[in-house]
């Protein structure tokens, strides 16, 4: 069964668990379908038209509603948020028939199809959490002339594979969760790397829906060389008890790479939990 099928099929409990943590945004929400290479992709949108524009990358299997803490926060009220499904990921992004994206090199040409499609006057805001953050980096890095014309700011949150690699024992108890994902699974996995932290009801029932979703193969590769960048700002928030990485030794790296960047760490908080718990510290960062 190919994945539109398939996502069909399943469409209609993950529907109704995603509309469920969509009501938790602050007013309306308009969902876009963009157009690109590798398919469609779904972005929910809110705050005022005019206001300066604000492309946020969940991380992998989030979906895009995981940024509704954020936007209520005061996001909404301050920029024009564009929420986007990763394609191939859990969401209502199709990926196209016979394009996969196999490489970093199709995220980047995805991405910029994206910020393309959005037609938004003026550089970007570009946010991203965790895996999001990596793609988001590896897409500023890729070209110069593309991000300036695009970008006007980078922000990453508890970046993944960026400054530093994946904890050994994290791997060993994310590993079961992506060969053969259950809703036990997913919630005894958010338990052990939160430390059991209160997380939004309607977005756990989210993940277990997306537990039926049909896996795909995430896109690995090296790390981003960042040290081109240039004048483009960057944030860097880790969290301070993210289990995926070392956040002190990932701080230093992100100083090294990045000496002109705002990096801080964020005690007491979780990487899964970062975009939930964290919200109001997430929006002064792209308020300040």
């Amino acid at each position: 069964m190919d994945r539109t099928s398939s996502s069909r099929t399943a469409s209609a409990s993950f529907r109704a668990a995603y509309d469920e943590a969509l009501g938790r945004w602050p007013g309306p929400v308009e969902a876009v379908e963009l157009p690109t290479p590798y398919g469609v992709t779904h972005v929910n949108s809110c705050g005022p038209a005019g206001a300066p524009p604000l492309v946020l990358l969940p991380g992998g299997g989030a979906t895009s509603t995981v940024w509704g803490a954020c936007a209520a926060a005061g996001l909404a009220r301050t920029h024009r948020v564009h929420a986007v499904d990763l394609v191939g990921d859990p969401g209502l992004s199709v990926p196209a028939p016979g394009r996969p994206v196999r490489a970093t090199e199709d995220l980047v040409g995805w991405l910029d199809a994206v910020l393309g499609g959005l037609g938004t006057q003026g550089p970007v805001s570009l946010g991203g959490h965790s895996y999001g953050a990596w793609i988001a980096a590896h897409y500023a890095a890729a070209d110069a002339v593309r991000r300036s014309a695009r970008l006007g700011r980078l922000v990453l949150l508890d970046p993944t594979q960026v400054f530093a690699g994946l904890r050994p024992g994290y791997v060993l108890r994310a590993l079961p969760v992506l060969v053969r994902p259950t809703p036990e699974r997913i919630r005894s996995f958010l338990a052990w790397e939160t430390g059991g932290a209160p997380l939004d009801p309607a977005w756990l029932r989210l993940q277990d829906e997306a537990a039926a979703f049909p896996t795909v193969r995430p896109v690995t590769g090296p790390r981003p060389d960042l040290t081109g960048l240039g004048e483009l700002p960057v944030d860097i928030l880790f969290a301070g008890r993210a289990r995926c990485h070392d956040a002190a030794r990932a701080s230093r790296a992100a100083r090294d790479v990045l000496p002109g960047a705002r990096v801080d760490v964020l005690p007491g908080i979780s990487h899964h939990a970062l975009p939930l718990t964290a919200a109001q510290e997430i929006a002064r960062r792209f308020d300040s």
